[in-house]
């Protein structure tokens, strides 16, 4: 079997899964939706081991397959085919999606057993992970723009699943919306480019880039690009347009899970690093993608400082982390940047899994304010966010640990102005460092909550129940959990697999790209990014790369050690971790409220963008639309009908007299008429 024939397979099976479930969801009982939903992908990650073998048959210059199954449209002279690229990069993201996404299929089994949209879950999974394998494997711009609309389709419908809450339904409406204004600008690039190119196949488009552009681009490239940035921003939550992402949470934790780590928010990085040979071409492209990366992975790191729902820290943490990804691919760093989305789909995961499961004992609260000491209570789903959170903070061996800072150091050899990114990201190391672990210590060490001791005693009574984050009350949301033995990982196998898996990826997935000394990833990867091999490559020398890796370790541990000392020390020495916390934030009160509020990007959007819609919205409505179209053109047209059918009422009045009379005078007129023409 050839790799692309492997690929449709790939792309079928998740979407036959969907209909299946979708169809049939009244007929399901039991787990058996879950079974077929996880199977689905599960054999898409089969398949997609069956065309990585075939591709590693092939010689590196025959790693770049375009399969078409028929002409999609054929419109001005473009010819759009249903077309898909098989190469090493979207092999690398369909292993990265549909292993994952199995994984959290797996653990959605147990965890969302019992909830009343149990089979419609498991149908919008499948659906999701079928646009986002649309959007990796797509031959072209149309296709990619099909895929990329419906990943958030997808995104909305998960987000909003626990439709009787409010909260649910807003915040999959503001993901959507923020997420179509990044269509808006993908289309529109798109069309630029294409206009320039005339054609929307990705291989034409770059091998003639040089040609159509020239070697240092021109402003029509940039323009596309920027536009074409939007698109990638909005999806990856990415400054400005990442305010959709922490609100997000509102879904179940396995969507979170799917989300942040194989799915919507690496859509941004893949985009830019397929449309490197353009991207190469626009300096001021280059440097956008640079300073947007740099700048979000800071102000995430700062906010997720100070934030205290458990889901809502790891959200700002993938913002973060997605940073550092735009940040390098925008610099050339495309292996480092590949390698640390792969190794961050590991960790993530696994970060979100164990706070299902913590968030689960504390019957649905995120308050980390009101967690403490499920060391003892909970220790597999301890041992699993201290793996989690130690690749996160970049703690030798661990996965994060190589990934991330091989991203800086092929930032810190290009000198010059990018040692400002170089420092940046290690500020950034260290700001994650400390929220990682402030996660940790608050959530796991100091005396245990109530929860924590009826979970130690073995019983939870309370678990069913399902409290609205925000106000802590219990509340009805379509959620009929029946007990803590089905969505907690100590007492749940599915869980424990996916977790335990995920757990030995976050260790050991570092050796898929340990710098100068294993780089199986890095080899893998060359065909397609090969323009970037041929003279804007940058290879950091060992020396950085030393640097780096100790740097990186010392600004890790210092991070774990400041977290340490204001969370965890104080909890032991029964002062209590959140009155030294109040003190800090006190210290630093403007500081503290800056971050509390999220830099204010929600307030500034409200303020600048959807105050000024809503006022013009209803100055449409009660001036143009009640008087000009209601009035004017409505009531006019309206009256001069009213009028005429009035005169022709009063011809009609059944007077034979009167109908010759007027046939008489339109005679008259007749003769009157030719007479003068005459």
């Amino acid at each position: 079997m050839s790799p692309a024939e492997a690929a449709w397979i790939v792309l079928v099976l998740p979407l036959i899964g969907a209909i299946v479930l979708g169809l049939g969801f009244k007929s399901w009982r039991g787990i058996g939706a879950g079974i077929v939903g996880t199977a689905s992908v599960g054999l898409a990650f089969v398949f997609t081991l069956v065309s990585l073998i075939s591709m590693l048959g092939r010689e590196e210059g025959q790693r770049q397959i375009a399969s078409s199954l028929y002409d999609y449209v054929k419109v001005g002279g473009v010819d759009v085919r249903m077309e898909i690229l098989v190469d090493p990069l979207s092999l690398v993201m369909l292993l990265v999606v549909t292993g994952v996404s199995t994984l959290i299929h797996l653990y959605s089994v147990a965890y969302m057993r019992g909830d009343n949209g149990y089979t419609r879950f498991f149908a919008y999974l499948n659906f999701f992970v079928f646009s986002m394998l649309v959007l990796v494997l797509a031959g072209n711009f149309v296709i990619l723009i099909v895929g990329w609309g419906l990943v958030g389709a997808a995104s909305y419908m998960l987000i909003s699943f626990w439709y009787r809450r409010g909260t649910a339904t807003t915040a999959g409406i503001k993901a959507f919306v923020i997420n179509v204004v990044g269509d808006i600008g993908l289309v529109l690039g798109v069309i630029l480019l294409l206009r320039h190119t005339g054609t929307v196949d990705f291989l034409e488009t770059f091998a003639t880039a040089k040609e159509t552009f020239g070697e240092g681009g021109d402003g029509s490239l940039t323009a596309g690009l920027l536009l074409v940035m939007v698109g990638a921003f909005a999806k990856s939550a990415q400054i400005p347009l990442h305010t959709w992402l922490p609100d997000a949470m509102e879904g179940p934790t396995p969507v979170s899970s799917l989300i942040h780590a194989a799915t919507m928010v690496t859509a941004g990085v893949y985009l830019l690093a397929r449309l490197h040979p353009l991207m190469e071409l626009s300096q001021t492209a280059q440097t956008v993608g640079m300073v947007v990366g740099a700048v979000t992975l800071l102000v995430a790191g700062t906010i997720g400082l100070v934030q205290t729902d458990l889901k809502r820290v790891i959200a700002y943490s993938t913002m973060s982390q997605i940073g550092y990804m735009i940040m390098g691919v925008s610099a050339g760093a495309y292996f480092a940047s590949m390698f640390h989305l792969a190794t961050h789909a590991f960790f993530k995961a696994l970060l979100f899994m164990a706070a299902g499961s913590v968030i689960a004992a504390m019957a649905s609260e995120q308050n980390l304010d009101k967690m403490g000491g499920f060391k003892k209570a909970m220790p597999f789903t301890y041992a699993a966010f201290v793996i989690g959170g130690l690749a996160l903070a970049g703690i030798p061996p661990f996965s994060g640990f190589f990934s991330k800072d091989e991203i800086l150091a092929v930032i810190g050899e290009q000198g010059g102005a990018y040692w400002i990114l170089y420092a940046a990201g290690y500020l950034g190391a260290f700001l994650t460092a400390v929220y990682t672990w402030r996660m940790i210590f608050r959530a796991f060490w100091g005396p245990p909550v109530a929860e924590a001791k009826e979970l130690e005693e073995g019983h939870l009574h309370h678990a069913a129940e399902h409290r609205n984050p925000a106000t802590g009350e219990v509340e009805d949301t379509g959620v009929g959990f029946p007990g803590p033995d089905h969505h907690i990982a100590e007492r749940a196998p599915a869980m424990k697999l996916a977790m335990g898996t995920l757990a030995l990826l976050a260790i050991f997935g570092g050796l898929l790209g340990i710098p100068k000394v294993l780089t199986p990833l890095e080899h893998f990867l060359e065909p397609s990014f090969e323009s970037a091999l041929e003279g804007h490559a940058v290879h950091p020398g060992g020396g950085i790369i030393v640097v780096g890796l100790i740097l990186g370790t010392v600004v890790g541990l210092l991070g774990i050690y400041v977290a340490y000392v204001i969370w965890a020390k104080p909890a032991m020495d029964g002062r209590g971790a959140t009155a030294v916390s109040s003190q800090w934030q006190a210290r630093f009160a403007p500081l503290h409220r800056l971050f509390l509020n999220k830099w204010y990007f929600d307030e500034l959007i409200d303020l600048v963008i959807v105050r000024p819609v809503r006022w013009f919205g209803r100055f449409a409505h009660d001036t143009f639309e009640r008087l000009v179209v209601g009035g004017a053109i409505v009531g006019g047209s309206t009256g001069a009908v009213r009028g005429a059918s009035a005169v022709v009422r009063r011809l009609q009045g059944g007077y034979l007299r009167t109908y010759s009379a007027v046939v008489l005078v339109g005679l008259a007129a007749l003769l009157v008429y030719f007479l003068l023409q005459g």
